[in-house]
């Protein structure tokens, strides 16, 4: 039995169903589990001081491909919108194997992890031949080297350049190749356990990059195999028009017409739908991952957040792939979406607190996961610490729930813990040696963006 004490915590911010602020309160963790909070003395193997600290449920991150790290920042998409944007990496992620899928992982997740996500799901549908086995194998060592909790999508491609679609051969699959792949990985990964560290959806990837009978069939799959579903959906007008064209059906209305709704199945970006179509996602209970600064980066568009929320839509927060992001902060997202709302919804645009809720609990009910997402006895031990005696947060702790928001964070957060586990302890990852890490990936990247 393992037990982790945070002592005497100045402000915890539950983001429980009451929106309770605790000031001046014991947590104690046992085995990974929240199982006493109180101001009455508690003793365990570890503790915390976090009489100088806000405790926050760990952030969800609803939406990755973690792969893009190694492909961030290049000046020749800058300037791109989604199709050409991607025509033109393609023939970069068409080189994607183990190695470049461990280390972009740890880059990708450590970066999470230092910034208070403690669960991230990871969308990758990129499996150059030869190399459609070990690559989630890679992401799940990496998950497991840092300590974070997570989701791996088996996403697919089976429309290529010929096919009329955008990416090479050399990474689509046939149908057939697809959903073996896709049983395989749900039975060796996957852990449908209310506290797991590993699960699996299935993804595949787009609209314009995947058969009818592609997601018709993975729809199936994914509901005999008891696991969620998930794609990008009405991301980009140019996807709009190539559903209109090639099917007569507007995005929503051309997956449903597959099985591609309901409280199992969450798209990202979402920013396309119609005021009509925002309703039958309520009905359905059908979720959207958010994605603001990726959104903003591809001149895609803004999501409907302020009607989704008023709704009941379920939403959730994700930095997406860093080759548009460019980074993977979620801390940073959050901020952003709240003044983007800011911007172009003023009075009706979701507060603070609102944003951060999105990002916990919000981002929990897409992953299917009720214990995450917030801090209550019975909940997993995933959180995180941010010290108040910083000079940055001067006079920002008067709203501790909005403070993330409104005034952000301008460094690491101080610790986070995910499954009873310090993982940042003083702001620095605890489960990998950052400096090695960092000098190896950056050897990586050379050697893969200089490839053919």
């Amino acid at each position: 039995m393992k037990t982790l004490l945070i002592k005497n915590v100045k402000h915890l911010v539950t983001c429980d169903t009451d929106d309770r602020v605790l000031n001046g309160v014991n947590v104690l963790v046992q085995d990974g589990i929240i199982v006493r909070i109180g101001q009455e003395d508690m003793t365990a193997d570890d503790m915390i001081d976090a009489s100088h600290m806000v405790m926050y449920p760990g952030l969800i991150n609803t939406h990755h491909h973690l792969y893009q790290t190694f492909s961030r920042n290049l000046p020749q998409v800058q300037n791109m919108e989604l199709f050409p944007w991607l025509k033109t990496l393609y023939e970069i992620w068409k080189n994607v194997n183990e190695n470049v899928a461990y280390y972009s992982s740890l880059t990708g997740m450590g970066e999470l992890l230092k910034n208070g996500c403690t669960t991230c799901l990871d969308h990758h549908y990129v499996f150059p031949k030869g190399h459609n086995k070990g690559i989630l194998d890679a992401q799940f060592a990496a998950a497991d080297a840092l300590g974070i909790r997570f989701h791996a999508t088996r996403g697919s491609m089976d429309l290529s350049v010929k096919d009329g679609g955008l990416p090479p051969d050399s990474v689509v699959q046939t149908v057939d190749e697809i959903l073996s792949d896709c049983e395989e990985a749900v039975k060796k990964f996957h852990d449908p356990d209310p506290y797991a560290m590993h699960q699996v959806a299935l993804a595949p990837c787009s609209p314009f990059s995947v058969s009818g009978e592609l997601l018709r069939e993975s729809a199936k799959l994914a509901r005999r195999l008891k696991v969620r579903l998930h794609t990008h959906l009405a991301e980009t007008k140019d996807e709009e028009n190539f559903t209109l064209s090639h099917f007569h059906m507007r995005p929503l209305e051309y997956m449903e017409s597959l099985g591609w709704t309901g409280d199992d199945v969450w798209y990202a970006h979402g920013i396309h739908f119609t005021d009509e179509e925002l309703k039958y996602l309520t009905r359905t209970k059908t979720g959207v991952a958010h994605c603001p600064i990726s959104n903003m980066k591809l001149s895609s568009g803004i999501a409907k957040i302020p009607q989704m929320l008023e709704l009941g839509v379920p939403v959730g927060l994700a930095v997406d792939g860093s080759a548009s992001n460019d980074g993977s902060n979620l801390l940073e997202e959050m901020r952003v979406a709240y003044l983007l709302h800011r911007l172009n919804s003023s009075n009706q645009a979701p507060g603070g607190y609102d944003i951060l809720k999105m990002a916990t609990a919000g981002s929990a009910s897409l992953l299917g996961r009720e214990k995450l997402g917030r801090i209550a006895p019975g909940m997993a031990a995933d959180f995180f610490l941010v010290d108040l005696n910083r000079l940055e947060l001067v006079g920002a702790q008067f709203d501790v729930t909005s403070m993330l928001c409104t005034v952000g964070l301008k460094s690491s957060v101080d610790y986070t813990v995910v499954n009873g586990n310090v993982v940042v302890k003083e702001g620095k990852l605890t489960g990998i040696d950052e400096e090695k890490v960092t000098e190896e990936a950056n050897a990586l990247v050379t050697d893969y963006l200089n490839q053919p």
